[in-house]
C-alpha cells in the first residue's frame, strides 16, 4: 500500500490532499497540520527552516512514507533542498504557479497573490525572472487571508471586507490590459475561493496549485496503486488536537 505524507503549517494543505486522494484514492494519506507553529510567515527564516526540517523528518520516522508532499509554499521556498539531500524518498513541493500563469494570460498581466513571506523570497522573483518575462507580474503579500481562511474552515463567519482588503492589490488596470490571472500562492488560499470569486472587481482565472501537485505525486512514485478506492487517511496535528468536521477534510 502506497503511504503518502502531506505537511503544512494549518488545515491549508488539505486543498492538496483532496486532490491527491482524487487522483489517488488507493493510497493511504497521512495529514499532519503544524498548527503549534501557524503561521510559519510568523517566524524568522534560518530558526522556520530547522523547525520545518525537523517536525518532517519526525513524520518520516513514524510513518515511513513512500513520498513527503510539502503542501505549503513558505516552508517549500526553504527546506526542498535541505530535505532531498537528507532523505531518498521523493519530496514534493510547493511553489507558485508562475510559469502556467504567464503562459495563459491574454493581457499580459497577472497577480501572484501569497503569505509576505513567500513574496519577499528570492526563489519567487527568480520564477518570474525564469517564466514571466516580458509579463507584467504583481506580488500581493496579504498578510491576514491565512488566517482568514482557517477561521473560515472552521465556521467562523468572515466579513467581506477582510476579503477585499487582502484581494484588492491583485487588480490592476493597465493600458495595456488589465490583470486576467491571479496565482494562489498559498494552499490556505482556494478555501476562500468562492468568496473571492464573488468580491472580485471583475472575473479573473485564480490559478490553484493543487491540481498539479497531484499530478507530480502520481509521477514520482514508483507503484502509485490502482484506482480503486480504499485508502486511508490519517490526520495529525502538532499543537491542538484535530477539531475539523469530516465534511471541512473530504468534500
Amino acid at each position: 500500500m502506497t503511504r503518502i505524507l502531506v505537511v503544512d503549517s494549518g488545515y491549508g494543505g488539505l486543498t492538496v490532499l483532496r486532490e491527491i486522494r482524487a487522483l489517488l484514492p488507493a493510497a493511504d494519506l497521512i495529514y499532519l497540520a503544524d498548527d503549534a507553529a501557524f503561521p510559519y510567515g510568523d517566524w524568522e527564516e534560518t530558526a522556520l527552516t530547522a523547525h520545518i526540517i525537523e517536525t518532517v523528518s519526525g513524520a518520516i520516522a513514524d510513518h515511513a512514507p513512500d513520498c513527503v508532499v510539502i503542501a505549503c509554499n513558505t516552508a517549500s521556498t526553504l527546506v526542498l533542498p535541505g530535505l532531498r539531500a537528507r532523505f531518498a524518498l521523493p519530496v514534493v513541493g510547493t511553489v507558485p504557479a508562475i510559469k502556467p500563469a504567464a503562459a495563459a494570460t491574454r493581457s499580459g498581466s497577472i497577480s501572484v497573490l501569497a503569505t509576505p513571506g513567500t513574496v519577499k523570497r528570492d526563489y519567487t522573483r527568480a520564477l518570474i525572472e525564469e517564466f514571466a518575462p516580458g509579463t507584467d507580474v504583481t506580488l500581493v503579500g496579504a498578510p491576514h487571508l491565512a488566517n482568514l481562511a482557517e477561521r473560515h474552515l472552521h465556521g467562523e463567519p468572515i466579513a467581506d471586507t477582510a476579503i477585499s482588503d487582502e484581494i484588492a492589490p491583485c487588480f490592476v488596470e493597465r493600458p495595456a490590459g488589465r490583470t486576467d490571472h491571479v496565482v494562489l500562492a498559498c494552499t490556505h488560499f482556494p478555501l476562500l475561493r468562492k468568496a473571492m470569486n464573488r468580491l472580485a472587481p471583475w472575473p479573473v482565472t485564480w490559478i490553484d496549485p493543487a491540481p498539479a501537485i497531484a499530478r507530480r505525486v502520481e509521477q514520482v512514485l514508483d507503484d502509485p496503486g490502482d484506482r480503486a478506492a480504499g485508502g486511508q487517511v490519517f490526520l495529525r496535528t502538532s499543537g491542538a488536537a484535530w477539531t475539523l468536521p469530516e465534511s471541512a477534510i473530504f468534500n
